[in-house]
């Protein structure tokens, strides 16, 4: 059943169109993911979807009593005007449950000095449908969903007004994940957070009953959550069914049909042209080729309204609703056959190129016995670290463990409180930073080239042009850059250096999914080595060779990809301990044969957790066979298996917590 549907929406400004010709629908249980290049407008259709703002053409409908939750890529100004401390806002989410308790407590005092069957009986009514409605559980509701967003105790008393912009977007998602609205629309709702939180929120909304519609730049995330794909384009909104991987597949094969009936459709009216045209000027063929012409008339009045592939979805002249009574002229029809052109349905991207101009020794970087931090923290420790030529490690922790400082330290910008770190020889490092500190805001993007490398007007040009920046665009001052913009040129700067060891720091932030797949792929093919600090899994999955992580103030290395890391976390997570702890060491004095037929069910979970993680490791393996062998249909169908097969575990797994407790 729909919750929202649209009828061809189309937004302007002035004599700019931004999108048009939208139509959409959003069932109740839909996990739909919208992605598509920045710029082309998926904040401004959200806003259209919320109500927020008002359509150029078309009409937004949304089912009665539906309650819509909207959380705006940046919500800074979300608590302007609030006074509220986090966690007094977060109650005002459950404003009923505690005017519930609030009628309860009243009660129990009232029965303090009238102790009636009357008034026991009226509260034990309210009581249970306080309990019903989660009222002894919203507290703990409250804290695990700030702690999961990453907001820990030390924020719960401040004043909304005291956040950084960061932890007020993630407050005001706590409070729409606490109010369980039944659509759900988020505007980039990983950004600020960090990797446990964004899996934290995974699984919170693999588990949401109500829609969710999501505009993400994540492809991890999108994997994990989303069911559905729709993919702005600049000839409209084409959607596919499964999660991130399945839409890739699909993609590639749409792409590939539509060049095929473009040149087909294409070569079919130039032979109608051909025959027009020879048979035009001869009384015996005259007529004929009048007849062809009237019908060429009317499937080029189909392809200027509708596109070339409309020519073959079956429809009727008479279906279209279109008006060509009187046939083009010979010579204009030609015209209009030759100026047909594929539609440009695969949106721009950026054609970076990073090689190495020199190779390095075996060993790039050394590190032994460090310590990371400032004469005021401490940071963390690890034991001796080496990199070689060819790898890719990937340091992973939470925000403000000391991901950037362990850069900082590997490139002498400061210190190590103890110990050694050493690059080896022959290595040339080319540095992205995180807040592409090296920029000169006061200079023009063409300047700020040319000055780090001698070359002509027209060579930088060109160069530039593989970042998209094209024509006027190469004259805007870079304080004038949006942090897509500034992210683009960084690489573009970072391409000009020759560098044998890249290290990069969050180099996909701001960068939309076109940007993001033309970049893998080129460090995919990079020869030398990489040191990788990046919340974007996808692309850690598919460059590391090794994983840094930082957690308890220590550096620990796992030699192997992303997904054997999380294979093993997975193995060795608190599951398994925790279960020899609950089962042989109980808190408190229960029946023997409860503790028993708790202990076998607990075992009988375990089993089952350990089947589902098995069929998703086989899963995953047989999704990347059936990638690789362009299998588009299987890989949909595995795809939407991972889907399923994830939310089970994730089932199982809650299951056993909630019996180990």
């Amino acid at each position: 059943m729909s919750i929202l549907t649209a009828e061809n929406l189309s937004l302007s400004f002035g004599a700019f169109d931004l999108f048009g010709g939208i139509s959409l629908n959003i069932a109740r249980d839909s996990k739909i993911g919208l992605i598509g290049p920045n710029g082309i407008g998926k904040t401004s259709l959200l806003l259209l979807l919320a109500g927020i703002h008002t359509p150029t053409t078309g009409q937004v409908h949304m089912a009665r009593g539906t309650r819509l939750g909207y959380l705006r890529q940046e919500a800074v100004e979300a608590f302007a005007a609030r006074e509220n401390t986090v966690h007094a806002e977060m109650l005002t989410a459950f404003s009923d449950l505690i005017g519930q308790q609030e009628r309860l407590h009243a009660l129990e005092a009232q029965m303090a000095t009238d102790f009636s069957d009357e008034l026991l009986e009226q509260y034990g009514k309210l009581q249970a449908a306080f309990e019903q409605a989660g009222g002894y559980e919203f507290e703990l509701t409250i804290q695990q969903t700030l702690q999961g967003l990453g907001l820990g105790k030390e924020t719960w008393d401040e004043p909304l007004n005291h956040l950084s912009g960061g932890q007020k977007t993630r407050a005001l998602l706590a409070k729409l994940l606490l109010e369980k609205p039944d659509l759900l629309m988020l505007d980039e709702p990983t950004n600020h957070l960090d990797l446990e939180a964004v899996e934290w929120l995974e699984r919170t909304l693999r588990e949401w009953e109500g829609a969710v519609l999501i505009v993400s730049h994540d492809r991890y995330f999108l994997d994990n959550v989303v069911n559905t794909l729709w993919e702005m384009t600049p000839t409209g909104l084409e959607l596919y069914p499964g999660n991130y991987s399945s839409y890739l597949l699909q993609r590639q094969d749409r792409w590939d049909y539509y060049e095929r009936v473009y040149k087909e459709e294409k070569e079919r009216l130039l032979n109608e042209v051909d025959f027009i045209q020879r048979n035009w000027v001869r009384d015996s063929t005259h007529a004929r080729a009048l007849g062809r012409l009237r019908i060429l008339t009317r499937e080029l009045a189909i392809v200027d309204h509708f596109g070339v592939l409309a020519l073959r979805n079956g429809k009727q002249w008479n279906e279209f609703d279109l008006h060509a009574d009187r046939p083009l002229d010979v010579i204009e029809a030609v015209r209009k056959v030759n100026a047909i052109t594929l539609p440009n349905s695969r949106p721009p991207h950026i054609k970076p190129r990073l090689a190495a101009a020199s190779v390095t020794g075996t060993i790039v970087m050394r590190a032994k016995r460090l310590t990371v931090g400032y004469s005021t923290r401490r940071l963390f420790s690890t034991s001796d670290l080496e990199l070689h030529r060819g790898e890719c490690a990937a340091l992973i922790g939470p925000n403000g463990s000391g991901k950037t400082s362990f850069i900082k330290t590997m490139l002498a910008e400061i210190e190590p409180l103890e110990g050694e770190i050493e690059l080896g020889p022959s290595v040339r490092v080319g540095y992205f930073a995180q807040a592409h500190d090296g920029l000169n805001a006061e200079r023009s993007v063409l300047d700020e080239l040319q000055l780090r490398k001698e070359m002509d007007a027209e060579a930088a040009r060109r160069h530039l042009a593989a970042y998209l920046f094209r024509g006027e665009d190469v004259f805007k001052q870079v304080s004038n850059l949006s942090g897509g913009e500034r992210a683009r040129l960084a690489l573009a700067l970072l391409a000009l250096q020759g560098a044998n060891f890249l290290v990069l720091d969050e180099p996909t932030n701001h960068l939309d999914i076109p940007a993001r797949e033309a970049l893998q792929e080129v460090l995919e093919d990079y020869t030398g080595t990489i040191l990788l600090v990046s919340h974007d899994r996808y692309l850690i999955e598919r460059l590391a060779t090794q994983i840094w992580e930082l957690r308890d103030d220590t550096l620990k290395v796992f030699r192997g990809g992303y997904r054997e890391f999380i294979l093993r976390q997975s193995a060795s997570s608190p599951v398994n301990k925790q279960t020899v702890l609950a089962v042989n060491r109980p808190l408190f004095k229960v029946d023997s044969r409860e503790a028993r037929k708790r202990a076998e069910a607990l075992e009988r979970l375990e089993t089952r957790i350990h089947e589902q993680e098995q069929a998703l490791k086989k899963l995953y393996v047989e999704l990347e066979r059936a990638s690789q062998k362009r299998a588009y249909n299987q890989a949909s169908e595995l795809g939407q298996r991972t889907v399923e097969v994830q939310a089970t575990l994730d089932g199982l797994m809650a299951e056993w917590e909630k019996l180990a407790s």
